[in-house]
C-alpha cells in the first residue's frame, strides 16, 4: 500500500470541498445574472456566491477528483496558482467590503482570503510532490 502524496492528498480533499461547496451554493443563490443585474448572497452566512461562482467551484472541484491519482501535482500546482491570481485580483476588485469579478463572479474580503489559502495551500502541496518519473516501456518498477 503506498502512502498518497501531498498533491493527492490536496486534489482528493479540496476537490471533494470545491465539489459539495458548488452543489450547496446553488440553494443559496443560482442566478446567473452579469454585470449591474449581479446577484448574490452568502453561503454559510459568509461567502458571496452566485451561479457562476458555484458552477466555478463545482468544475475545479470535480477536476481535482479526477486529477488525484495521476496528475495530482499537475492540479496542486495549477489550482494553486490560478487562486493565488484570484485572490490577488479579489483583493484588487474589493471595495466596500464586496466586488465582482468579470461583472460575473461576486467576491468579498472572506472569498479573497479562503482563495488566497487554497492557493497557497495548492502551491504548497505540488512544491512537496516530488515530480513523476516516467518509467521505460518494457521495464519493471
Amino acid at each position: 500500500m503506498t502512502t498518497a502524496s501531498p498533491a493527492q492528498l490536496y486534489a482528493t480533499l479540496v476537490g471533494a470541498a470545491l465539489a459539495i461547496v458548488g452543489i450547496l451554493g446553488f440553494f443559496y443563490d443560482s442566478g446567473f445574472a452579469t454585470g449591474s443585474g449581479l446577484t448574490h448572497d452568502h453561503a454559510f452566512g459568509v461567502l458571496a456566491v452566485n451561479g457562476w461562482h458555484n458552477v466555478l467551484h463545482l468544475l475545479t472541484g470535480l477536476l481535482g477528483l479526477i486529477c488525484a491519482r495521476r496528475a495530482a501535482r499537475a492540479y496542486a500546482l495549477c489550482l494553486g496558482l490560478a487562486y493565488v491570481a484570484i485572490a490577488t485580483w479579489g483583493f484588487l476588485a474589493t471595495t466596500d467590503g464586496a466586488g465582482t469579478l468579470l461583472d460575473l463572479v461576486p467576491v468579498n474580503a472572506e472569498d479573497n482570503v479562503l482563495h488566497l489559502i487554497l492557493g497557497l495551500t495548492g502551491l504548497a502541496a505540488g512544491a512537496a510532490t516530488p515530480p513523476a518519473v516516467a518509467v521505460p516501456r518494457g521495464s519493471t518498477a
